[in-house]
């Protein structure tokens, strides 16, 4: 009897190492292109974020240089900081610029073609920061930063697009939260180089600025080897062979005709439909609470409070008496610990779904918010509470790894199906570059006015989407677009009106009564 047992015991061990594996094996087409689509995708963008602050000085210094070089007198230090500072914000305006156009193209030459041509770009770019001190030529800087910010405005717009398009729906969730994941490795990579024992110093800062370019030239290489997404080659090339030849080679052997079912159905909703421009989506009335859980979700990414927090652990570092060298790496603690809790998201969303990850993580870094600006306004009474802040600090970038930070894309990219999503990303990519562009101009005054106290209006924003997520966000895990769809189409239309639509046209024809 106990031998019985053992045996079962075995042969049970033996068959869970055997799916394991046998899963690992099924869609390592899969991992290895959602690889290769996040170091070129969302990985720059979050690695030019953290990378610019570390060579400041040696730019500044060096732009004084040059002028004098040219003309013989040192520039007004008023004027050196007007240059760095149209350095550091071109950025923007090129990731603006590349937004803008990113939804045409993707739609006439295809994701793939667009990314790798982002990649050239960037490479581009690289050669003009690399050779920038070599040439004393500070304008190369320019260039290059504004290049940058075109490359990374196209890579942040296509990367969550392709990534969601490539999965079947029970790892849709997964692979939409590594968007996250490779952001935040991109911000914590760029504070680790950025180190002035290691490309941080005065001789080597312009192969830090140009070392992005090794991320483009890995996925310039490597992407051509993976297919187009099935939905693409179903949807837009009506080719369903090519589209069960790119599932085989990404999600492995199987049946996976439940999920080409789904592709079809959205493909015979798109052809009473029209790809919608920006106006016309903004106007269409199918589409009117997709748009407003966009902006929420978007604007609340922007204004969560994690910049303002990222600004005060310098501070709250100083006054807990770390000593001055040590604070590069105590920052580079926090920056671990979002990338980490980033990957946890990857883990936990599709057990419980983007909805409790949202308005959950809302709730928890509004708590903290609370707590912080309590202990900033009383650190100097108590000499305790800079520790405290410290922790708190630790746990609002978790909280925010954990929830926000991944289930937010996961929830742009499902909402919309595949003729909406670009001109819905287009929306998406001005709502950052502008709020990115916005926060940096009136951040510092909201410091030098409000103190510890401006967490209190990140706080009211946490709140406000935190209600209105839980109130009116369907659970968007494991269904299909046009699941989805009929959802949102409740509150869009409201139950007399979908009761006339469920009658008169079926289901996957929803989304064309209003266009």
């Amino acid at each position: 009897m106990t031998s019985g047992i053992r045996y079962l015991k075995k042969t049970n061990e033996k068959l869970m190492k055997h799916f394991i594996f046998a899963s690992q094996v099924q869609f390592q087409g899969l991992v290895q292109m959602v690889l290769v689509l996040g170091i070129g995708g969302s990985f720059p963008y979050g690695f030019h974020i953290s990378v610019i602050n570390y060579p400041s000085v040696h730019i500044r210094k060096f732009i004084n240089e040059t002028w004098i070089d040219r003309h013989g007198s040192p520039l007004h230090p008023e004027t050196i900081m007007l240059l760095w500072s149209f350095i550091v914000s071109v950025y923007g305006i090129g990731g603006l610029l590349g937004s803008l156009c990113c939804g045409y193209l993707t739609t006439r030459y295809r994701k793939k073609k667009c990314q790798m041509c982002t990649n050239l770009i960037m490479l581009i770019a690289a050669l003009f920061m690399a050779f920038s001190k070599t040439a004393k030529s500070f304008e190369m800087i320019l260039v290059g930063r504004f290049l940058y910010g075109i490359g990374t405005g196209f890579s942040l717009n296509i990367h969550p697009q392709y990534v969601g398009e490539i999965s079947p729906k029970k790892l849709r969730g997964f692979t939409n939260s590594t968007v996250a994941v490779f952001l935040t490795l991109g911000k914590f990579m760029g504070q680790v180089i950025g180190l002035r024992e290691i490309l941080g110093s005065e001789a080597l800062w312009p192969w830090l600025l140009a070392s992005s370019g090794i991320s483009a030239l890995v996925q310039l290489a490597t992407l051509p080897f993976f297919p187009d997404s099935p939905s693409y080659l179903l949807i837009q090339k009506g080719n369903e062979e090519a589209c069960r030849k790119a599932i085989r080679k990404l999600w492995g052997e199987g049946d996976h005709q439940a999920e080409i079912d789904d592709i079809m159905k959205e493909k015979v909703a798109m052809t009473s439909t029209k790809t919608l421009r920006v106006l016309e989506l903004i106007k269409e009335q199918s589409l009117r609470w997709q748009l407003y859980v966009l902006i929420i979700v978007m604007t609340t990414l922007q204004l969560c409070g994690i910049n303002a927090i990222y600004f005060y652990s310098f501070e709250v570092f100083h006054t807990a008496k770390f000593e001055e060298y040590l604070i590069p790496y105590v920052s580079l603690g926090v920056g671990l610990c979002e990338c980490l809790s980033s990957i946890l998201c990857s883990t936990l969303i599709d057990r419980f779904g983007r909805k409790v990850l949202l308005w959950g993580g809302y709730t928890l870094m509004c708590s903290v918010l609370a707590l912080l600006t309590m202990t900033l306004s009383l650190q100097h009474q108590f000499f305790w509470m800079h520790y405290f802040s410290v922790i708190l600090i630790f746990l609002f970038v978790t909280f925010y790894g954990i929830g926000p930070s991944g289930a937010t894309v996961s929830v742009m990219v499902e909402i919309f199906s595949q003729s909406f999503r670009p001109s819905a990303f287009l929306i998406v990519g001005c709502i950052n570059w502008m709020g990115l562009f916005v926060l940096g101009m009136i951040f510092p005054l909201i410091v030098d006015n409000l103190g510890p106290f401006c967490f209190l209006i990140f706080l009211g924003i946490l709140a406000f989407s935190a209600i209105f997520i839980y109130l009116y966000l369907p659970e968007t895990k494991g269904k299909s677009i046009m699941e989805i769809k009929a959802e949102f189409n409740k509150l869009n239309f409201g139950k007399k009106e979908i009761s006339v639509i469920d009658n008169n046209f079926p289901k996957e024809q929803w989304s064309s009564t209003k266009l």
